[in-house]
């Protein structure tokens, strides 16, 4: 399963960036995430590891993968003969930036999850997306 949404925002881009990449802080504004927890120091990049604990969800330990200062960040989490792989890619535009988040998810029982959970995984990228708006666009936060 692959869903992928976008949102345009209204705010510097180095605001959106130092807000998206402030993973910890994601449960002050978005209510898909109840708490993220880092598993070691320093701040996100390659190999950084991070608890996360959703509403209805297992907690999963997500991991980054990919890391490009200032444009992107992929991380993903392994779990129930399921990979998911959290994409996140803004990039400039004349007022602002555009933002882009994926959920690919892989693996033997994905389709099964994909059929039970694929409504959900869609409304919480969606509401990921609008709550990083509202948030770099309100002034408030990082």
């Amino acid at each position: 399963m692959r869903f992928e949404t976008g949102v345009d925002i209204d705010a510097a881009a180095e605001r959106v960036w130092r807000v998206m990449t402030d993973v910890t802080r994601w449960p002050e504004f978005t209510p898909t995430m109840t708490a993220i927890e880092p598993l070691g120091d320093g701040p996100l990049g390659i190999g950084g590891r991070f608890r996360i604990k959703q509403p209805g969800l297992p907690p999963m330990v997500w991991q980054v993968t990919e890391f490009t200062d200032g444009a992107s960040f992929t991380w993903q989490a392994t779990g129930g003969g399921v990979t998911t792989v959290g994409t996140h890619v803004l990039t400039p535009r004349e007022n602002g930036v555009s933002v882009r988040l994926g959920i690919d998810q892989s693996g033997p029982l994905s389709p099964l999850v994909s059929l039970l959970a694929g409504g959900r995984t869609r409304r919480f990228v969606r509401t990921e997306a609008e709550s990083l708006k509202r948030r770099c666009e309100s002034g408030a936060g990082v």
